[in-house]
């Protein structure tokens, strides 16, 4: 199942560091099939507050993106990243192609959840 890695970033200012960390880190995505789906493109706040950026990395699987996340390649250079840009960043499984909210909903009722 296909899964993401999802940061919010907060607003800060540019940094050389942050500039050499995105040159880098499509080379730790690679191996692990990770691709950019959204990169701090502007966000659309239609409810609540959303300062900062999004950033939206999808992977062929929850294992896919642990591995990212955890390997010598991206550990080498998150501090890049995160020593200059606060945010929080959250791995995620998406759902599958036939997923239908009405049957999660009536499931969870069901299970008193």
């Amino acid at each position: 199942m296909t899964a993401y890695a999802l940061a919010h970033l907060l607003p800060a200012e540019p940094h050389e560091e942050v500039y050499e960390y995105m040159e880098r880190i499509q080379a730790t995505l690679d191996p692990f099939g990770g691709r950019f789906v959204v990169h701090g493109a502007p966000v659309e706040v239609r409810e609540g507050e959303w300062p900062g950026a999004l950033v939206i990395i999808e992977f062929p699987s929850i294992e896919q993106a642990r591995a990212w996340y955890d390997s010598p390649a991206y550990q080498d250079i998150r501090r890049l990243r995160a020593d200059h840009i606060p945010g929080d960043l959250v791995l995620v499984d998406g759902v599958e192609p036939d997923h239908d909210s009405a049957a999660m909903a009536a499931e969870m009722r069901a299970n008193g959840v």
